[in-house]
């Protein structure tokens, strides 16, 4: 199968870790991200865990989500974020072996950023929803036993995932290859949809913050998702899905959009991008 019609769905994570960690300049941005990964989720999350009570926790759920059903089957694409933007980095590494290498250096360092971004909301205000003690499926275990469910605006997956699509997108740009690589950029777009729809679906996160989570990303790379790519975005979540139904996925999307939106609006008089999402978290403290 020839580069311009792989699926970076098709592409190897084993391969892009091998890359970053056998390539000076990429290990090192590598090792700077897994730091951020794991402080700024696991560490500053089991610390909240462990010791209750010092930074508020506010339920974040909203009135539409029951519209969304509990739907287990969708665990492995919720899972499959971290190997989503990996395998997008590796697609780009090994379309481009050497020009490639300063812009895939970029890509690793902007999730490092992401994460360390989303915990200037978490240090000062956690938030959570109701999710299902569903323990059925093994995954399912691993999600309960790892995850405490105290960070859920922003959505991380969310952003993670609207980086990856956002940023891939720019880096085939500025290597000249958008037309060759238009299957691939929309392929990675579509994968950033699946994956939103999917932390619904499981019951990770709330509408609210899947809006939170679009806010933060406009206003961590303004030209990469502007509010226009916003619009788009929400409006094609459920496109294909039996449940919800049309009209209730309208109404999903109207309210995420419109929160979407609340933020912005407020955001442009706040003196930090975060308070916003912190106004709202402390409005909705029991």
């Amino acid at each position: 199968m020839n580069k311009m019609s792989k699926r970076v769905a098709d592409e190897s994570v084993l391969f892009t870790i091998t890359k970053v960690l056998t390539h000076p300049a990429l290990r090192y941005v590598g090792g700077r991200c897994i730091k951020s990964i794991f402080y700024n989720f696991f560490f500053l999350q089991y610390k909240a865990a462990l010791m209750p009570g010092r930074i508020p926790v506010s339920s974040v759920d909203h009135p539409l989500d029951p519209k969304i059903p509990f739907t287990p089957k969708w665990v492995d694409i919720y899972l499959d974020f971290i190997p989503f933007w990996l395998r997008s980095l590796g697609f780009f590494l090994r379309t481009y072996p050497r020009t490639g290498l300063e812009g895939a250096a970029d890509f690793i360092a902007s999730m490092a950023r992401v994460y360390t971004a989303a915990a200037e909301v978490y240090v000062k205000h956690l938030s959570t929803t109701d999710r299902p003690q569903y323990l059925a499926n093994p995954r399912f275990v691993l999600i309960h036993a790892f995850d405490p469910h105290l960070m859920c605006i922003p959505s991380l997956h969310v952003m993670v995932v609207i980086r990856t699509y956002t940023q891939f997108r720019e880096l085939i740009r500025s290597m000249g290859d958008a037309e060759r690589f238009a299957p691939q950029i929309e392929e990675l777009k579509q994968g950033a949809l699946r994956i939103t729809e999917a932390i619904l679906y499981v019951k990770q996160h709330s509408i609210n913050c899947v809006a939170a989570a679009m806010y933060a990303m406009t206003r961590f790379d303004p030209p990469l998702f502007t509010p226009e790519e916003a619009k788009d975005f929400v409006s094609q979540l459920f496109i294909n899905a039996e449940i919800p139904a049309i009209e209730d996925a309208k109404a999903l999307g109207d309210y995420m959009l419109e929160r979407y939106t609340r933020f912005l609006e407020e955001g442009t008089r706040a003196d930090a991008w975060e308070a916003p999402l912190l106004a709202f978290l402390q409005s909705r403290k029991d």
